[in-house]
């Protein structure tokens, strides 16, 4: 029996060894499902439309319009990496991009719920409480006031999606340039995408098209979810390890890196900013710590769009890029505009402090906070932009 038990243990290092293994080989099948969903979505998205894209998203030449939906539909699904990729497909099947923008930013605001749903956890301790939630807060106040500041500027100058453009473009090698003979990730989804095509194949147009759609965001959520799971079980232990030494040894930008760094490791930004909230609450860390990785946490998110655009070929290839491009200068420069100037640096420090106050005093608000933020308010201003789309406001300069 002892012969066995020893036997027993021996193997057990190598058993572990071998799950690891086989954990990495399902994240890496995970993200070639991911990669092929967004080639998915930009084929039904072409199908269903043919060539009259930008007609069909007309009713969203109005900036706000897609803010709210970009925020509200990354509230409803509690992932901005799921919302990011699917406006990738949906840009590389013809939604243009000066609309895909402000859902971008929108995803941003969105996201930041979950990490505020998880400081309701440290509701039966007021001070607790108030930790936690101000930590959970200032990534909201953070994100909102990165909107104020480009959202405007972007409707003016368009700076974003200059600068995207002429970064995706060098990438690619030109917008006249088509990579549809050498791209091996288009070659290695094509099969995956092909056989869903003939499977819709069978409805009629545009039916095709809605379900190809469809079957890919599905897809995407689904990947998304699945990677989130083994990466926390292959890495949490791991980002904790990074969490705190960065905080102990280094400083802001150490600690803007690690966020960075997590998220990219754990391919969730939510996660990031969650990991916080109780070393936050249980009074580890102070909320001054803490925001640096909020504002990593915001960059590393935008390795989900770059990834999702690889699935991109041909003439659709510059646009899909471009957009996963605005994500990720989008993020960086609120990064360097807003913890750069000190005037600004100070307002998601004080706005998510003031917040915190007053819900630990009446705990309500926190619920009200949620619900009025993330979903009442964009569902009303949704509603009025519709009963409103046919006053025609265009925000072209």
């Amino acid at each position: 029996m002892n012969q066995i038990t020893e036997q027993g243990s021996k193997n057990h290092p190598s058993s572990q060894a071998g799950n690891h293994i086989l954990k990495w080989i399902g994240v890496l099948l995970l993200v070639y499902f991911l990669i092929a969903a967004v080639g998915i979505i930009g084929s039904g998205f072409k199908s269903a439309t043919g060539e009259n894209a930008e007609e069909l998203f007309a009713f969203a030449t109005n900036p706000f319009f897609g803010l709210i939906v970009g925020t509200l539909a990354t509230a409803l699904i509690q992932s901005s990496s799921t919302v990011t990729s699917i406006i990738v497909g949906l840009v590389a099947g013809g939604l243009p991009v000066a609309t895909a923008i402000p859902m971008v930013m929108g995803a941003n605001i969105g996201t930041t719920i979950t990490n505020t749903i998880v400081s309701l956890g440290h509701i039966g301790d007021r001070e607790e409480f108030k930790r936690a939630f101000a930590a959970a807060t200032i990534h909201d106040f953070f994100n909102l006031i990165g909107v104020v500041i480009f959202l405007p500027l972007e409707i003016i100058f368009h700076p974003l999606e200059r600068m995207g453009l002429f970064l995706a473009q060098g990438l690619v090698g030109g917008s006249s340039l088509s990579m549809e003979d050498f791209n091996l990730v288009k070659a290695s989804t094509q099969p995956v995408i092909s056989s869903f095509q003939r499977i819709t194949h069978v409805l009629r147009a545009p039916l095709d098209g809605i379900a190809l759609i469809i079957v890919g965001v599905v897809l995407i959520f689904l990947t998304i979810v699945l990677i989130g799971k083994l990466l926390k079980v292959l890495m949490v232990g791991r980002a904790k390890e990074i969490l705190h030494t960065a905080i102990s040894r280094g400083g802001p930008i150490a600690g803007i890196a690690a966020g960075t760094l997590i998220t990219i490791l754990v391919q969730s930004s939510s996660t990031t900013t969650s990991l916080m909230v109780p070393l936050a609450g249980s009074g580890v860390f102070e909320l001054s710590q803490i925001y640096p990785f909020t504002l990593g946490a915001n960059i590393g998110t935008c390795i989900t769009a770059l990834l999702a655009a690889t699935a991109i070929s041909g003439k659709e290839a510059v646009p899909a890029l471009e957009i996963a491009m605005v994500h990720m200068l989008y993020n960086f420069s609120a990064v360097v505009v807003i913890y750069g100037i000190p005037f600004l640096y100070r307002l998601p420090l004080i706005g998510a402090q003031k917040l915190a106050d007053v819900a630990s005093k009446r705990k309500y608000l926190a619920f009200a906070y949620i619900v009025g933020v993330f979903f009442v308010i964009p569902a009303i201003l949704l509603g009025f932009s519709r009963l409103n789309g046919n006053i025609g406001i265009r925000f072209d300069f």
